[in-house]
């Protein structure tokens, strides 16, 4: 079924709209809900909420790419269910090895408190990744948003995993550099 007949399911209030998701886009939450959480059970939890979120807020809103909407949706409670989780400290999954590679070129979370200061620090991140080859850029977003592996990218781009780590370093240099330029405290 393609996603304006899920998104019409949704506003017809029609309870088989999150069967035909899950058909659809079950696994790809689930992948994104995983490489955050590294737990099966919480994954799978995630995923039930991310469809019970889609149910409460279509409508009103109609979102424009199914997939990205829900992506986003499992992406965020994903975070907010590590947070919960790993507050003392970080575990094993493929997010907490993501975030600690950034560390060093991403501001502290506490130097973006204002809502002025996130709105241009995404700015600069949109414009960093404008500047990427698309290869470039889809790697970093594979590693950065999905949280996929490195073995798992090398492998969807046919090239080995030091290539791929070299691009995300080249990168993540990149990016520091641009914030700093920009005054960006890190």
């Amino acid at each position: 079924m393609d996603d304006l007949k899920i998104i019409e399911l949704f506003f017809d209030r029609k309870e088989y709209a999150i069967a035909e998701t899950e058909r659809k886009y079950g696994c790809y939450l689930s992948k994104i809900a995983y490489n955050i959480l590294f737990d099966t059970e919480d994954s799978k939890e995630c995923v039930n909420d991310t469809y019970m979120k889609a149910w409460n807020t279509i409508p009103p809103q109609k979102p424009n790419i199914l997939r990205t909407f829900l992506g986003k949706i499992t992406r965020r409670l994903a975070i907010d269910i590590f947070r919960k989780k790993h507050a003392e400290k970080r575990g094993n999954s493929e997010y907490a090895i993501s975030l600690s590679e950034l560390d060093e070129c991403i501001p502290d979370k506490y130097s973006a408190e204002t809502e002025f200061e996130q709105k241009e620090l995404s700015k600069s991140i949109n414009l960093f990744l404008a500047s990427l080859s698309k290869e470039n850029r889809d790697i970093f977003v594979c590693r950065y948003f999905y949280s996929d592996s490195i073995k798992e990218i090398a492998s969807f781009f046919g090239t080995s995993e030091s290539k791929i780590k070299s691009s995300l370093f080249r990168s993540r240099k990149i990016l520091k550099d641009q914030l700093l330029k920009e005054g960006f405290y890190l």
